[in-house]
């Protein structure tokens, strides 16, 4: 008997908990009912903040180019095994820098400064005139507009493909700047692979500039691709170098040898056979002949697969997708703006009341 009096007791205070929360919202519902029109004027102060927003904001263009990275270990065939045997035979014909140069690698690659910065340098025509990358991101941004009152830095542009040693300090801290702006973090410059199961790369190019954000996605892709071909074929160039002088030289040998066996034979013509030591020269020279003629075609097998070697480091990059214009277009909407801030602008003013009311209150106890 005590324990049912005990929950009819629960149930009663869990009425009059209810009660009082339900009189509590409808309290706070009318007053701010009272302030409905403070309420309303901050939500079209906001919306008509949001419009400004929308107005004063520049559309942003992207720019999107995907490539497939070349995988040695695939479609090697005959040529990999030619050149696994010539390496067992002691041939050297250039080995690969591909593990230096893939995946993870590759992104942060292209967003080296090195690169950013070449590529930045690269001419770009507009409107028939040829100007840098870097100089044409200055203009479009304005980020020259006050130069001229600033005794550093007036007069300072940035020449296609000039010069990166002979740039001044202001030189540097502008390009650098720059560098920040495109590569650093939220920057207009992102590279990514799409999935690590397949080895296709994206690069895209955000801007307020549409031809700027297509040039330099393209310029960005060709400066890789460029880097790689200098490095990961150095080694396969270097040999090919070295065997093309030294078969050159042979081959000089060799024609001189010819010549001389050929001098030789004027010489002796009519000679009697029993004066065997003025022919000795002419023997001399065949002996050279033969030698050169064997090394002279080992050398030329060499050289052709140091050749063949040199055209299986390149190409890096097979373009799948290429910019076209008109670029993918992002800009504020007015009508979403102006929701959004109205909203924003009425729900901050109703928390702003209930605070004050709140904090009232507190004074008045």
């Amino acid at each position: 008997m005590h324990q049912n009096n005990n929950d009819i007791q629960n149930i009663a205070e869990d009425e009059i908990s209810l009660k009082e929360l339900i009189l509590k919202i409808k309290d706070w519902y009318c007053f701010l009912l009272t302030r409905w029109l403070v309420i309303v004027a901050a939500g079209i102060i906001g919306g008509a903040i949001g419009v400004g927003y929308a107005f004063t904001q520049k559309a942003t263009y992207t720019a999107s180019l995907s490539f497939v990275l070349e995988d040695e270990k695939q479609g090697g065939g005959g040529l990999s095994s030619a050149l696994g045997l010539a390496s067992s035979l002691g041939m050297d014909l250039g080995g690969s820098a591909g593990g230096a140069f893939s995946g993870a690698n590759l992104i942060e690659l292209m967003k080296s400064r090195n690169i950013v910065e070449k590529s930045l340098l690269n001419p770009i025509t507009l409107n028939g005139k040829i100007q840098s990358f870097a100089q044409y991101y200055i203009n479009f941004n304005e980020l020259n507009k006050d130069w001229d009152t600033k005794p550093l830095l007036k007069g300072i542009v940035f020449a296609p493909d000039a010069d990166r040693s002979k740039f001044t300090l202001q030189q540097d801290s502008i390009l650098g700047k720059i560098y920040e702006s495109i590569a650093g973090a939220n920057g207009l410059l992102s590279v990514a692979q799409k999935d690590k199961k397949i080895s296709i790369i994206s690069i895209e190019v955000k801007s307020t500039d549409e031809l700027f954000s297509k040039a330099f996605t393209e310029s960005i892709a060709q400066e890789v691709s460029s880097y790689y071909i200098e490095i990961k074929s150095k080694k396969a160039r270097q040999n090919m170098e070295i065997l093309q002088h030294q078969t050159d030289s042979i081959r000089a040998e060799l024609n001189g040898a010819i010549t001389g066996v050929a001098a030789a034979a004027d010489n002796t013509f009519g000679l009697n056979p029993a004066m065997m030591v003025r022919k000795s020269p002419g023997t001399r020279r065949q002996v050279d002949v033969q030698a050169n003629t064997a090394i002279l075609t080992q050398l030329v097998t060499n050289l052709e697969m140091s050749k063949v070697s040199l055209r299986k480091e390149t190409p890096l990059i097979q373009v799948i997708d290429r910019p076209i214009l008109p670029l993918k277009k992002d800009k504020v909407g007015k009508l979403k703006s102006l929701i959004l801030g109205g909203f924003l602008a009425g729900f901050l003013t109703v928390l702003v009341l209930i605070f004050k009311k709140l904090f009232a209150g507190i004074i008045a106890d």
